[in-house]
C-alpha cells in the first residue's frame, strides 16, 4: 500500500516543517504543502488542486495541519479521500474567533460592516467578506479525526475545541503546558509521542 502524509502549516510556518514528521511515519512519504492562500476562499481552490495532484498514486492519505491550516484543510477537503486527519491546535470556530479579536479590538459589526475592512494593534485585519464567507460556509468534516490541543491555547478555547471534537466525533488530547504553537522540547515530545499513539 503506498501512504502519502500531507502535512499543512499554520500563520508565518513553512512546508519544510514537514521534514519533521518524515521520522514519525517511517513507512509514508511525507511532503509539505507550501500554500500561498490568505483566505478560505482562496484555499478552497489551492487545496484541492494541491491534494488532487499529489495523491493520485496513492492508497491512502492522511492529512496532518496545524492552526488555521486546519480550518483551511476542512474548507477546502472535505469531500477528499482521507482516511485520517491529525489536527495540531485547529481553529475550529473561525466566526468564534473573529467575534473574539473584535471584541480585543472594540470593533462592532456594524462598524466592520461599513469600513470591508479594518487592522488591529496585534497585527490581523479584520474583513467583513471574511466573517460573511465563514458564516455562509459552516465546516462540515466527517473524515476520522484526532485532534491536540494545548491547554493555554490562546486562540481556541477548550470549550469550542470540546464541544467540536465532540460534534465530529474526533479524539482530543489536550497537553496541559501545551500553548497554540507547539515548539519546545517538552512540547514537541508530546506531540510525537500523540501522532505515534494515534496513527
Amino acid at each position: 500500500m503506498k501512504k502519502l502524509v500531507i502535512y499543512v502549516h499554520g500563520k508565518g510556518g513553512t512546508a519544510e516543517e514537514a521534514m519533521h514528521y518524515r521520522t514519525l511515519f517511517v513507512e509514508s512519504d511525507v511532503i509539505g504543502f507550501d500554500y500561498k492562500s490568505q483566505n478560505p476562499w482562496e484555499a478552497k481552490s489551492e487545496f484541492s488542486d494541491f491534494y488532487d495532484l499529489h495523491s493520485k498514486e496513492y492508497d491512502s492519505v492522511i492529512l496532518v495541519a496545524n492552526s488555521i491550516g486546519a480550518y483551511f484543510s476542512m474548507n477546502a477537503l472535505a469531500e477528499k479521500n482521507i482516511s485520517q486527519a491529525m489536527f495540531i491546535s485547529p481553529i475550529v470556530n473561525m466566526e468564534r474567533l473573529i467575534a473574539d479579536m473584535m471584541m480585543w479590538s472594540n470593533v462592532t459589526e456594524a462598524e466592520l460592516e461599513s469600513k470591508k475592512e479594518i487592522p488591529t494593534e496585534f497585527g490581523e485585519t479584520l474583513s467583513w467578506e471574511y466573517l460573511c464567507y465563514v458564516r455562509k460556509h459552516p465546516i462540515k468534516w466527517n473524515i476520522p479525526t484526532c485532534i491536540l490541543y494545548g491547554a493555554n491555547d490562546n486562540l481556541t478555547s477548550v470549550e469550542t475545541v470540546s464541544g467540536f471534537a465532540e460534534q465530529i466525533g474526533a479524539s482530543l488530547t489536550v497537553m496541559n503546558d501545551g500553548e497554540h504553537w507547539f515548539h519546545t522540547n517538552e512540547q514537541m515530545e508530546f506531540l510525537d509521542n500523540w501522532i505515534r499513539n494515534s496513527i
